[in-house]
């Protein structure tokens, strides 16, 4: 062992006893420690200037105790003390080693005591069995660092191997991490080599073997290590004969351990590693050809493989296209899987097949068609209940498309053939049947009054809801933004802010296309059309034009107090430009553009520039209430418009692709006339000037033409282009009446949750507790996510991490519920003791809720004991 020379040992004893002495202290006596007995025989040459050396032999404790204690009580004194006790009682001279001061010349002490180690000889051994370790002053220094005060042998070994990995701290988990993440080349992995290196190998799988049960002697490796933890942890949630064959890597006991090793690594950093090494188990044991065995229902809450994802959507998505929706299976599996690991990388196609269940459930509820007779009666059942099979098909879309950036090998083309089946189901049945039903019932009225009668007219509009406000009004108008666009809109205006929201709708003028629409909300006596000089109609109100550049002026001839604003305008805006152009208004008009001017660029960008529609028109409104102070505000468009993924069949069209000499305007959707012409296939719509007539193709029917855009249109009869949004937007100041009366329906919270299990103890280490989501999200209750988890009573976290999303709308509780799983880490648990299951908000704006229990578990364990 390398140890001081002796000149260093001399000078440095010299001059420890020539400083001064503390205080009270009337000599110095000095311990020199030599356990390893290095210096026994160098003794004679030793001199030290104003000290005596006393030499212990193990034989003369008590002349040595007589001659320090009694005889000389005044000279210096230098006690040289190779021996080393099993237990200090057996230490004659423990009470004078306590009033003095120690030497050690050992490199060993030295470090122990730079790295703050008891000098004991169990932990000198160590030390010596790391000296390749030791021997660096960085190294040293990552000991220390990670030092919390060991205390035993497997505490150092765990603190060596934590300081090799260079881990944050010594817990096994840790440890077995980094050299994971080394990778399984055994020759390339750095952190392993460190390991072997350094002496710290037979410790490491000593670990290995306690903390996962995975063992093979000489022949270990880390990939049958990372096997072994990965199907182990597989047990907890998968039942084990579906692992068959595989039992060699499974070690039933450490269960609890491999469980929760792979959870915290699942919710901690680095996950894109993890996903590689999974992925490659998953291909070298051809897991996925099994999983596609196993059913559904054992396979919905199993976690740790990304390919269970992939095997339960391949089973669902299967099922699809081979006609079969199950719509409660689908919806349970769904809200099982989204707080699972791995969701987010196939969230779109779960939230695909999603929609497919609810396309389904409505199909199932109207199953028998639609045979509504009057038109007033179809146009309410389609705003209060049918509206919503084309946000369906909307959202479905949104995650179709998102799908075809993400990609994935195993699900595309299932994914494309699910898109079949729900072009049938919309396209076919959904716009076919409604569309047949409506065109029947409508078409009287069209012919005879051009427009349904008793439901209110988009023409009207500024009359019945502009001019009877008494204080100033906001008026948001969104090219092409549908009415079930509108209804997604409103409910989110309602839950995210203070207000009173009301979705209404009226009938769009014929055609339902923007110069008409645009003209039908402006202030007008009468409407007219003119030709322009290249044929096309211009419309007028009471005589002006109403095209964008000359909207303003018609809304001022109303009321002086007014003006036509652009969103895409005043969005860039700083706050004192934009209000400068709203003060001393009272009626202020908002063009917003977003859906239809996508539809412009391609068919495909029309469902996701919904979304962006109703943040952009979200941000108006913040903007009229924070910086207009602006309470009312009505949110329109001037038409909706119909749109299919899949291209329409030719028997989908009508051709018109020859005009004839008295055709004025066509287009995909309508056709207006000189009087007198009767087109096959069509239904005559009253045209607002009687020296035309026009025409309108029946259901979705498209009129042949040339030119592109046939997935996307408007123009015509269809409810999805007629009927138009009404929303009614009303902020509630907090002074204001309407709110004071009825705080609690205005006020948005988010539902809560809470336990419904009503023991309190645990006796397992893996165990299911039973919750409950207090209110349905609605109005003014917004959906959450909580993340469930236990804490001992210092809030330390001793379990894994269970999810909620609370974001159920139905009215009974019982459809409201949740059961989560728990998986305890392996600790000694003490049954006199308090743990706390804690309820959080994921968003951290809630205080979390605490509810006490007891743990009752005997054998838990908790210390690594390598070498017992």
């Amino acid at each position: 062992m390398a140890s001081m020379d002796l000149d260093t040992i001399i000078r440095d004893l010299n001059k420890r006893f020539a400083a001064p002495l503390p205080e009270f202290y009337k000599r110095r006596i000095i311990f020199w420690y030599d356990e390893d007995q290095e210096f026994e025989d160098k003794l004679d040459d030793i001199q030290i200037d104003h000290a005596k050396l006393l030499v212990l032999t193990g034989t003369n404790n008590f002349a040595a105790k007589k001659l320090l204690s009694v005889d000389d009580t005044t000279s210096n004194y230098l006690v040289y003390s190779p021996i080393s006790y099993e237990s200090q009682e057996d230490d004659w001279l423990l009470n004078i080693e306590l009033y003095s001061e120690e030497f050690r010349a050992d490199l060993v002490s030295i470090w122990m005591n730079e790295i703050d180690l008891p000098a004991t000889p169990d932990f000198r051994r160590l030390v010596k069995v790391y000296k390749k370790f030791f021997g660096a002053q960085t190294r040293r220094a990552a000991f220390a660092k990670l030092n919390k005060g060991i205390s035993t042998p497997s505490q150092m070994h765990l603190t060596v191997m934590a300081a090799i990995c260079g881990t944050e701290n010594a817990q096994p988990g840790s440890i077995v991490k980094a050299v994971i993440s080394g990778g399984t080349d055994m020759e390339s992995n750095e952190v392993f080599q460190s390991l072997v290196n350094y002496g710290a190998e037979a410790p490491f799988w000593a670990l290995v073997k306690q903390a996962t049960g995975y063992f093979e002697g000489e022949s270990s490796t880390i990939q049958k290590l990372i096997t072994h933890i990965l199907l182990t942890a597989t047990t907890r949630t998968l039942r084990m004969e579906y692992l068959a064959g595989l039992d060699s890597f499974i070690s039933t006991p450490h269960q609890a351990w491999c469980y929760d090793f792979v959870s915290e690594w699942i919710a901690g950093e680095n996950r894109q590693k993890l996903v590689e090494i999974l992925r490659n188990v998953e291909e070298e044991l051809i897991l996925r050809k099994r999983f596609q065995q196993v059913p559904l229902d054992d396979l919905v809450g199993t976690e740790v493989f990304p390919c269970v994802n992939e095997c339960i959507l391949t089973q669902i998505m299967t099922e699809i296209s081979n006609h079969i929706i199950n719509v409660d299976v689908i919806t349970n599996t769904v809200e099982k899987r989204r707080t699972l690991a791995w969701y987010d990388e196939v969230e779109c196609y779960y939230e695909g097949v999603l929609q497919v269940a609810k396309m389904q459930a409505f199909f199932l509820e109207h199953s028998t068609g639609f045979h509504t007779v009057e038109a007033r009666n179809v146009w309410k059942e389609y705003t209060e209940d049918y509206y919503h099979m084309d946000t369906y098909y909307r959202q479905y879309h949104l995650a179709f498309g998102k799908s075809l950036i993400v990609g994935n090998d195993h699900l595309e083309d299932l994914f494309k053939q699910v898109t079949d089946k729900v072009e049938g189901l919309y396209t076919h049945w959904f716009l076919g049947e409604l569309g047949n039903n409506w065109s029947d019932a409508c078409a009287d009225e069209l012919a005879k009054y051009g427009r349904i009668l008793e439901v209110p007219q988009q023409v009207d509009f500024y009359n019945q809801k502009v001019k009877s406000e008494d204080n100033r009004v906001f008026v948001i108008i969104s090219d092409a933004f549908r009415y079930e666009v509108a209804a997604s809109l409103a409910e989110q205006l309602r839950r995210e802010t203070q207000s009173k929201v009301t979705l209404g709708s009226c009938a769009g003028i014929f055609p339902t296309v923007t110069k008409f629409g645009m003209a039908a909300l402006l202030p007008h006596k009468q409407l007219s059309v003119g030709e322009r000089s290249n044929g096309d109609l211009q419309i007028l109100a009471d005589g002006m034009s109403t095209d964008a550049g000359n909207r303003d002026k018609v809304l001022k001839a109303t009321n002086i107090n007014s003006v036509a604003l652009k969103y895409k305008d005043i969005a860039p805006m700083k706050r004192a430009e934009r209000s400068a152009l709203v003060k001393g208004m009272d009626v202020v008009y908002i063009y917003h553009d977003k859906v239809d001017e996508a539809s412009h660029t391609s068919d495909s960008m029309v469902f996701p520039a919904c979304d962006d529609a109703i943040e952009e028109i979200k941000n108006m409104v913040r903007i009229i209430r924070n910086e207009f102070s602006g309470t009312r505000v009505f949110i329109t468009a001037d038409h909706g418009f119909l749109y299919t993924y899949s291209p329409l069949s030719e028997d989908d069209k009508v051709d018109k692709t020859t005009p004839s000499e008295q055709d004025v305007e066509i287009d995909r959707r309508y056709l207006i006339t000189r009087k007198g012409a009767t087109p096959d296939y069509l239904l005559p719509v009253k045209f607002m000037d009687d020296g035309y007539d026009a025409f309108a193709p029946r259901e979705s029917v498209r009129i042949k033409k040339k030119g592109g855009g046939l997935n996307f249109v408007h123009g015509g009869i269809s409810l999805q282009e007629m009927v138009v949004p009404v929303i009614e937007y009303h902020y509630l100041r907090n002074d204001s009446k309407a709110y004071q009366r009825n705080k609690a329906k205005y006020d948005t919270k988010p539902v809560e949750v809470g336990l419904l299990s009503a023991g309190r103890k645990i006796s397992n280490m893996i165990f299911s507790l039973n919750f409950y989501q207090k209110d349905a999200v609605g109005d003014n209750r917004s959906a959450a996510n909580y993340l469930l988890y236990f804490v001992d009573s210092d809030g330390k976290q001793i379990s894994d991490i269970a999810k909620i999303i609370a974001d159920k709308t139905s009215d009974s509780g019982q459809e409201r519920t949740f059961r989560c799983s728990f998986n305890l880490k392996s600790l000694k648990y003490d049954n006199r003791a308090s743990y706390y299951l804690v309820i959080a908000d994921e968003t951290g704006l809630q205080m979390p809720q605490k509810e006490e229990f007891q743990i009752d578990i005997a054998f838990a364990v908790d210390e690594f004991d390598f070498f017992s």
